[in-house]
């Protein structure tokens, strides 16, 4: 048995939802009913008939890409060794192990939908990975997203075939001994097991599902934070009228200002305020709610990806087919992973821009500049203000749509691409830098009512803001903050958990 055990379990039965890839960071059961394992081992063998019976099938008797016209290996380990070896040139830095055992979870559920024919043994491997803290080591550049996640998932096969290096608990090593302290044993691959691996945008809807699933939590977060912040500053509420937001037509905008009526009940504006505030407190309805509708777009898109078959060709036994085709083509995922980085980047603005209006003494009736209860002597929010400025310009320049840069490749077989995967992978990176911006935003806010602000009159907001000056004393006086601003972020992620789960 795998070094390890289990506490989160999911069933190759069932849909997989982008928020279970989360479950991949530690170890996993994952149930093989029956039915699947049946299906898996029909399609297996009906791919073993067709190979025998003359008929040219894309990796399988033939050379890839745009070498097809070529002949394959004739002993089917030996093609599965060339199918790996030759993408084993990616570079960068490493993807998280997170992110790799969300990988390999994703390849799993597409290959035991029984149309690659994989063997069964293969999905045995994965879901014995699984079950225990084993990461491939992979680089995170090579794929276009065309033809699938190649260079990536070609990684993914070659560490579980005992070659390159491998985390376990978290621990970049050989892969032998990754293997070894795990309790795994080398992955052998004959006939299409190699391409049906590599051959899918697993690493795509990876990453994307893990971005959508904090995104979700940034989402519910921004809705807080706009709360709190017109609370504690004692704005007036109109903004956030049903009737208003219904007239503008848009759904998720209404059920944005349903959240902040809720996290506002039992407070009253100061009346002290403007008539109307900045737009960063006044239109919060209109931008969050937009973003929602982003971030729900792109959740429907990768639990397609996640629930569908990524690969080429497909089996049928059923009918007797070998069907030769595009699946592997990650364009739906490229548009909905760039939309998403938009959404995520204007979901920074607000953060950073509502950090502005909160340091700033001309907008907020008087608190002292950047928060600080001995301005001069002592500066408060001022570097979180300075990081914060960094971290918005870093996501505005990451937002160049990737799925508008196809460049042809491979000879021109792949003469137009996606890159899905590069669009996925900065929603990931852009989702960790918006978790900064708000936990600066609640330290703002916390440190707000320490120099003068009302502490907050709503009873579901005073709650939260009792959780965050838990985690984070007041600034009396200039100190380090990174540590608190994780410390925030982690908070803040569990109170969206919450919320999310109350929904």
């Amino acid at each position: 048995m795998p070094v390890g055990t289990s506490s989160a379990a999911v069933n190759l039965a069932a849909a997989l939802e982008p928020a279970q890839l989360e479950l991949a960071r530690g170890p996993l059961h994952v149930d093989l009913p029956d039915e699947v394992r049946a299906r898996v081992a029909r399609c297996r063998e009906f791919v073993r008939e067709m190979s025998g019976s003359g008929r040219a099938i894309y990796g399988v008797t033939t050379g890839f890409g745009p070498l097809v016209e070529f002949a394959g290996r004739a002993d089917g380990a030996a093609q599965s060794d060339n199918t790996i070896i030759h993408h084993i040139v990616g570079h960068g830095e490493l993807m998280p192990p997170a992110v790799a055992r969300a990988a390999v979870l994703a390849r799993l559920f597409s290959l035991a939908r029984g149309r690659s024919g994989v063997s069964e043994h293969v999905v045995t491997a994965l879901i014995a990975v699984l079950g225990t803290e084993f990461a491939p080591a992979v680089p995170r550049l090579g794929s276009v997203g065309a033809s699938g996640d190649l260079q990536p998932l070609a990684y993914v096969a070659h560490a579980l075939r005992g070659n390159g290096n491998a985390y376990f608990q978290g621990e970049l090593m050989p892969v032998a001994d990754a293997l070894g302290r795990a309790g795994l044993r080398e992955l052998e691959l004959d006939g299409r097991d190699a391409l049906a691996l590599v051959n899918g945008i697993s690493v795509t809807a990876a990453a994307l599902g893990l971005a959508v699933a904090q995104a979700k939590r940034s989402h519910r977060i921004a809705e807080l934070l706009s709360a709190l912040m017109t609370d504690v500053l004692g704005c007036g509420q109109e903004f956030t009228s049903a009737g208003l937001l219904a007239a503008f037509g848009h759904p998720d905008v209404a059920e944005t200002g349903t959240a902040l009526r809720t996290w506002l009940a039992g407070s009253a504006p100061s009346g002290e305020r403007p008539l109307q505030e900045a737009y960063s407190i006044r239109c919060t309805p209109q931008l969050i709610g937009a973003a929602g509708t982003s971030v729900r777009h792109a959740e429907d898109v990768v639990r397609r990806d996640l629930n569908g078959v990524s690969d080429n060709p497909l089996f049928f036994p059923e009918s007797g087919e070998v069907v030769h085709g595009g699946n592997f083509f990650g364009q739906p995922s490229a548009f909905a992973a760039d939309q998403l980085n938009v959404a995520l980047v204007q979901l920074g603005n607000l953060a950073e821009r509502q950090l502005d209006l909160l340091v700033d003494p001309h907008r907020t009736g008087g608190l002292p500049p950047m928060l600080s209860p001995l301005p001069g002597q002592h500066h408060a929010l001022q570097g979180v203000q300075l990081c914060t400025t960094a971290t918005v310009a870093a996501m505005r320049r990451a937002a160049t749509p990737a799925s508008v840069q196809s460049l042809p490749t491979n000879l021109h077989n792949q003469d137009v691409v996606p890159f899905g995967t590069q669009a996925a992978f900065t929603a990931l990176d852009q989702v960790g830098l918006l978790r900064y911006l708000h936990a600066g935003l609640a330290i703002g806010l916390r440190q707000a009512v320490h120099v003068g602000a009302r502490r907050p009159r709503a009873p579901r907001l005073a709650e939260v803001f009792d959780r965050i000056a838990a985690e984070v004393p007041p600034i009396a006086e200039d100190r380090p903050l990174d540590t608190e601003l994780r410390r925030a972020a982690v908070l803040l992620d569990t109170i969206a958990s919450e919320v999310e789960g109350e929904r």
